[in-house]
């Protein structure tokens, strides 16, 4: 039974507001609009969309965390937790369709900037950035009549056209990289030693004072609403949070929250989260955790000092997830003393799966490079004393990204279900399904542009400086959020995805996905996701005719979206790198695992001489 958290005041608002435009007295727009108390009904709702970068399925308290995350959570308890939402695996993809509604091999992130294949190069939809001839959200939000504001990282694109200024957004604090030092302008390779960082659409030689970038993001935001207090213009404001993306840097009051809390490794920790998710309703009974994956060790074969070593990364993880919900409390706060709270949706999400690999190793290489020599001297800070500190690298590893995806299989960069499933927050006006209540339907990130529009009060444009406008992909989900349906699809619509080469389709809760060995197979594999949403019962031998009926959908989609498999990947060595594969049964071997042994009490004895 799915657990339904207690009800709050806007709650209590919005469920009346649902019955009145349920027996036809107001229209859409007043249930939209409609904040506590208000008498003007026409208001449109003011929006914040919070992204977490790279924060994982369970990584909130509403969705089954330890980690405290109060601020998080009251927007969960207000409003609805959604369990089937996808992004995609890795961040600037999602990120353009958020911002576009459009495929990724349309909008121009068919693959990362960073990792564009020989063989894409030059081609439209792979220009590594979001290209211009897509609308975006903020452009049309804008021209709707919207404050449109941003703060926090960007990652589609560094050139004059191609900044946030330049893409609809009227006020901007934005990182430009994919990610770097929340304590100044440090980057991660020797030929971009400097993050890019924009103003209000200026390149800043320098950053403000006392900068952090979770408080700074925050602190520049409500600067921006402040700024237009009062003109009766509604705002759209992207808070693209850093965190809690490593490095993991915060200040040292974050960093002993959860002291020793870890130790005891992560298989623990993630059947903790498991129980916790059936408790709440995330999960239903009887569901199972994916395999610990086959390179990780069972943390029970560690020594107390590893593990305690180990865990202390996860401390700083969860210290970064606790600091990024205390400011966004920071803004809800804010909101609530200035009267705009009532009236402002709320989306939550984290962009893709939880960062399993070793990020610093892969940009530093190899002894005797350009960027080792850079990291050596650039980020040299290694003593876990010194961990969270300016010139610090701390990623948490593929044990602990598990853990973050319970009960997912994998994690960022794979299309499993740990690459692409994220929790999902929507609270706020036009919100009219129960309090805290969870819901299962099966929605994408590229939704989120149409539902926005239609609250906003406005179309998406046929066409665009004399060209017919790319298709959005999106469904909106207002008939959904008014609880007037259980999902924006049918079991007959399909989401597909492909980053890397690693590539899937779902229609209904039918998955066929191809990954890299030795994650994959290197080959189709086919999951039931509603019997098996840990991905560990591979089907595709046993339903034949039911893969060649989603392989078509996939040929379908590579036919719409010109989608070119790259001829190099990330991925393509990774079989030589790891172990050879092997299944994860608990207790093997026994040679380690067995525990000594303990003869009976009363056959006990002493030698006799």
């Amino acid at each position: 039974m799915k657990t339904v958290l207690p009800r709050s005041p806007r709650s209590t608002v919005r469920k009346a507001g649902s019955l009145i435009c349920a027996l036809g007295i107001f229209g859409l727009a007043a249930a939209l609009a409609a904040p506590a108390g208000a008498a003007d009904t026409s208001r449109r709702p003011n929006i914040v969309v919070i992204l977490g970068d790279d924060m994982g399925f369970s990584d909130m308290g509403s969705f089954g965390s330890e980690i405290r995350t109060p601020s998080l959570d009251a927007l969960a308890n207000e409003g609805v937790r959604f369990t089937n939402f996808y992004t995609h695996a890795s961040c600037s993809p999602t990120r353009s369709m958020l911002l576009s509604g459009v495929d990724t091999h349309r909008n121009g992130l068919g693959n990362m900037d960073e990792w564009t294949a020989p063989n894409q190069r030059g081609v439209p939809g792979y220009e590594g950035y979001l290209n211009t001839r897509v609308l975006t959200l903020p452009q049309l939000l804008r021209d709707a009549g919207y404050h449109t504001y941003m703060v926090g990282k960007w990652h589609l694109g560094k050139d004059p056209e191609l900044i946030p200024a330049a893409r609809g957004f009227e006020r901007d604090f934005s990182l430009l990289d994919g990610a770097g030092s929340y304590w100044d302008m440090t980057n991660f390779t020797g030929a971009s030693p400097k993050s890019v960082f924009t103003e209000d659409g200026r390149y800043l030689t320098k950053l403000p004072k006392d900068y952090y970038a979770t408080k700074t993001y925050t602190d520049k935001l409500i600067e921006f609403i402040d700024a237009d207090q009062g003109d009766g213009k509604p705002f759209f404001a992207y808070v693209a949070h850093q965190a809690p993306h490593d490095p993991y840097h915060l200040p040292g009051e974050w960093r002993n929250r959860h002291v020793g809390e870890y130790d005891k490794g992560w298989d623990a920790v993630r059947q903790q989260r498991l129980q916790r998710q059936v408790a709440l309703g995330i999960q239903p009974a009887g569901t199972q955790l994916a395999e610990r994956m086959w390179f990780v060790p069972d943390p029970v074969t560690l020594a107390p000092a590893a593990r305690a070593t180990l865990g202390r990364k996860m401390e700083l993880y969860a210290g970064m997830m606790e600091n990024m919900d205390f400011h966004v409390g920071r803004l809800i706060d804010h909101l609530k003393t200035i009267g705009e709270y009532e009236n402002t949706l709320f989306i939550v999400f984290g962009d893709n799966g939880a960062e399993g690999v070793d990020l610093f190793k892969l940009i530093a290489g190899q002894p005797g490079t350009r960027d080792f020599l850079f990291a050596a001297i650039k980020w040299s800070q290694t003593h876990p004393k010194a961990w969270g500190d300016p010139g610090s690298y701390v990623g948490y590893g593929p044990m602990w990204a598990q853990v973050s995806m319970t009960p997912f299989s994998q994690y960022k960069g794979w299309v499993a279900e740990g690459g692409i499933r994220n929790a999902l927050i929507v609270s706020g006006p036009g919100v009219e399904r129960p309090a805290g209540s969870i819901n299962d339907g099966l929605m994408h990130v590229a939704d989120i542009m149409p539902t926005l529009l239609e609250i906003a009060g406005t179309d998406y444009p046929k066409s665009h400086e004399g060209r017919e406008a790319p298709e959005l992909i999106g469904t909106s989900w207002n008939r959904m959020l008014r609880g007037q349906a259980q999902s924006p699809r049918s079991d007959k619509d399909t989401l597909a995805w492909e980053i890397f080469g690693n590539r899937a389709v779902r229609q209904g809760d039918w998955k066929l996905r191809w990954q890299y060995e030795p994650l994959g197979k290197g080959d189709w594999e086919l999951f039931d996701l509603a019997t098996d949403p840990a991905e560990r019962n591979d089907l595709a031998a046993a339903r034949p005719d039911k893969v060649r009926q989603m392989v078509a959908l996939w040929d379908r989609y590579v036919r719409t979206n010109n989608v070119i498999l790259p001829s190099r990947s990330p991925f393509e060595t990774l079989k030589d790198q790891l172990p050879p594969r092997v299944p994860d049964d608990p207790g093997f071997p026994p040679l380690i695992n067995k525990g000594q042994f303990v003869p009976p009490e009363d056959m006990l004895a002493d030698p006799e001489r």
